[in-house]
């Protein structure tokens, strides 16, 4: 049997997690349909989901159809949430896009579409919720059109838009104006069906079923059908159209072990389960399998035993020796796993497909003797999710993670409360700066006490994203291999907080000296590793950086009465505003504006609108901060105090 590992996503409240709840009733795997509202859906376990009505976690459950077991993943639509659904989309072979028939194209909705495009990721679109009052066929998908993309092959129709009797009309493959309409949609990524619409030649239906389907597979256009969660109309041919146009490919069962880690749970009892996605081989019970940090700068692998194996079939977990490629599998054993690890071999690490956590926010327990079990707390949360990016630094307040927004902060606090009986709260949210590097810097250390060591190096400005991109200016056999390589990593390490304590970024750095062939026999891997931090303090001083805070772009439509009302808000938020643009009654303001911000202009949209703005965000880069450099509590030995640095380390040694 086939397996296609199906991802459901949306904007929030466009009705995906009701739509999952459909599929499964449809396909038989639940006898009763479950409810958002009422709480009791499959995938919405949490309790703070059933309680808001959101999804927070993504979920998985199982159901086959047409000779296809589809394993789907349902992910959250709040924009809070958005590292949930980019760990789904590596483990995804197609995805139903879910749009509201009333709200339509809304702004995650934009967010998401873009993902998958860059991703390829074969895409139906599922028009949602055609039985609510507003609702609308034509306009719906006139909607996606204008706001989302023109290639588009609607499957049908909509009868009584609007009202509890809409159905959708599935188009017949022998109907020649239904034929008509997806030739021409077809034939602007086909030579050969382009041709033959110029000349007004029929093409036969098999063929047009055929190329649509290649099509889809190659994420060049998206199939639409419409119909609703609630009601079961157009759920059949949804189903149909899954099962014809995404493919479901046929991975290596042969090959080499190799398996992707996109979500991390925990048991009453506290023990780890990983959920994966097999990609080639196999993974068995009892078998050892290298796993490699997806955190660490060069790949470094640990090995941990597999103690048990169960695979999603048919709307359950079952118990297995063996989980294949093409399995979603959840695994017991794995001690060291973090989300986005991967096991075995894995040709490149995954691109980011959403921009990381903006917003930074310090956590103090209500009890201050509850603050090593808030620690642990949060190291086991951090294992669920790494871009929480646990931070450690002094002082009572010095606990700090990263963040998307408000309603994160909710469940966390929410989650510590439940779970680790542990009352919490927020201090004051700010942005998380980086730094960037203004000139060059040279700095050397000759084998200073107490370290056996020589290095050289120059730092500048690179061109490069994230990691720093590292440069050697000296011979390889200059040193012994573990000496570069402790050099990298203390790098790594080094470069996430540079002179104001920010992460510095774009960093280019040359090594311009290390150890001779005569220190060999003295110089160790620590002393290369302790040494660099010093070095690198040295010449970020001389090249100096400037501390940047994060801007997003924004697009906000509005009826153009709203528009000096929200131009004057957002020249008061120091937003940088092009000329706006009318589109009928509405009108369209663009700008960029610093990401703290946005969540003031959510606030106030609403009523500067009369609840007829909308806003779409998008992470647009960096720029330097006015004013006084915000300076960061740094976490660990400090390197640009050698006196500090030195102490410090000579007191871990002595621990």
């Amino acid at each position: 049997m086939r397996t296609l590992n199906l991802g459901i996503l949306a904007h929030v409240d466009a009705g995906k997690t009701s739509l999952t709840e459909r599929l499964l009733f449809h396909a038989g795997v639940i006898k009763t349909l479950g409810g958002v509202d009422t709480g009791d859906t499959q995938t919405d376990t949490l309790q703070l989901e059933r309680d808001r009505g959101i999804t927070i976690r993504s979920a998985v459950a199982s159901f086959s159809a047409r000779g296809t077991r589809i394993n789907l993943l349902d992910t959250p639509g709040h924009p809070d949430f958005i590292a949930e659904v980019e760990r789904v989309l590596g483990v995804l072979d197609g995805a139903v896009l879910v749009v509201s028939a009333v709200e339509g194209v809304q702004a995650q909705t934009r967010v998401l579409m873009r993902a998958l495009a860059r991703l390829k990721v074969p895409t139906v679109i599922f028009v949602n919720k055609i039985d609510r009052r507003g609702a609308g066929g034509g306009a719906a998908l006139a909607n996606l059109r204008d706001r989302l993309t023109t290639a588009l092959v609607p499957m049908g129709t909509v009868s009584a838009p609007g009202t509890p009797l809409a159905r959708f009309d599935p188009g017949a493959w022998h109907d020649r104006a239904f034929q008509a309409s997806v030739l021409q949609a077809l034939a602007e990524r086909d030579d050969d069906l382009l041709a033959a619409f110029a000349d007004d030649r029929a093409v036969e239906a098999g063929t047009l079923r055929e190329r649509l389907a290649r099509q889809t597979a190659h994420g060049l256009i998206f199939p639409v059908y419409f119909g609703s969660a609630i009601t079961g109309a157009g759920i059949e041919e949804l189903i149909d159209g899954i099962t014809d146009f995404l493919p479901a490919p046929i991975p290596p069962k042969d090959g080499p072990v190799s398996a992707t880690v996109f979500k991390v749970e925990r048991n009453a009892a506290g023990e780890k389960l990983a959920l994966l996605r097999v990609v080639s081989g196999a993974l068995r019970v009892r078998d050892r399998i290298p796993i490699a940090d997806s955190l660490a700068g060069p790949i470094a692998y640990k090995e941990n035993r597999i103690t048990d194996v169960e695979v999603f079939t048919e709307g359950r977990v079952r118990r297995s020796d063996v989980a294949q490629a093409g399995d979603i599998a959840r695994v017991r054993g794995l001690s060291d796993i973090k989300v986005g690890d991967w096991i075995g071999d894995r040709a490149t690490a995954p691109q980011r497909q959403f921009a990381p956590p903006m917003l930074e926010a310090a956590i103090v327990p209500d009890d201050k003797g509850d603050a090593p079990a808030l620690w642990k707390a949060l190291c086991q949360l951090s294992e669920q999710d790494p871009l929480i990016n646990l931070r450690q630094g002094d002082g009572e307040d010095g606990l700090s993670i990263s963040l998307y927004g408000e309603v994160q902060k909710e469940v966390i606090e929410h989650t510590l409360k439940v779970d680790y009986g542990l009352s919490v709260r927020f201090l004051d949210t700010s942005p998380i700066y980086v730094e960037r590097i203004l000139g060059v810097g040279n700095a050397i250390e000759h084998a200073p006490d107490p370290f056996l060591a020589t290095i050289g190096l120059r730092v500048e400005a690179g061109e490069n994203e994230g990691r720093h991109r590292l440069v050697f200016e000296v011979e390889p056999g200059a040193a012994p291999p573990f000496a570069f390589k402790a050099i990298d990593e203390a790098l790594e390490a080094a470069f996430g907080q540079g002179i104001h304590g920010w992460q510095v970024i774009n960093a280019s750095v040359s090594i311009t000296e290390i150890t001779r062939l005569r220190k060999w026999t003295t110089s160790t891997p620590s002393d290369h590793r302790n040494l660099t931090p010093l070095v690198l303090a040295q010449a970020l001083r001389i090249a100096g950086t400037e501390v940047c805070e994060p801007i997003d772009r924004i697009t906000i439509d509005m009826p153009a009465d709203a528009l000096p009302r929200v131009q004057s808000l957002l020249m008061r938020l120091d937003a940088a505003l092009e000329p706006p643009v009318a589109s009928g009654e509405m009108m369209m303001l663009t700008g960029t504006i610093a990401a703290i911000k946005i969540h003031d202009i959510q606030r106030a949209l609403p009523s500067l609108t009369s609840g007829l703005g909308t806003m779409e965000t998008e992470f647009s880069g960096y720029r330097p901060v006015r004013g006084a450099a915000p300076v960061r509590r740094r976490s660990g030995p400090n390197p640009f105090s050698r006196s500090e640095y030195l102490a410090q380390l000579k007191g871990a040694r002595q621990v």
